[in-house]
């Protein structure tokens, strides 16, 4: 599994989980979208800590800088 989501993507990603966790948590919590808020946030952040991405990797997008160092 090779990292396809670059540092500004996952900050971005991880915000995102943050807000979806506390909408799906405490503001729609009683209903059914709340748990879906939830599992995307779970999605986000998951795809942000390990930097990958599967739908990233369907569609060929990398937003990973490459190593010109070699």
């Amino acid at each position: 599994m090779v990292s396809n989501v670059g540092t500004v993507d996952r900050v971005i990603r991880f915000i995102v989980a943050a807000v979806l966790f506390d909408l799906g948590l405490n503001v729609y919590a009683n209903y059914p979208v709340g748990i879906g808020l939830t599992v995307a946030g779970a999605i986000a952040l998951l795809t942000s800590l390990v930097g990958f991405c599967g739908l990233y990797r369907l569609l060929g997008i990398s937003t990973r800088k490459i190593d010109s160092a070699l």
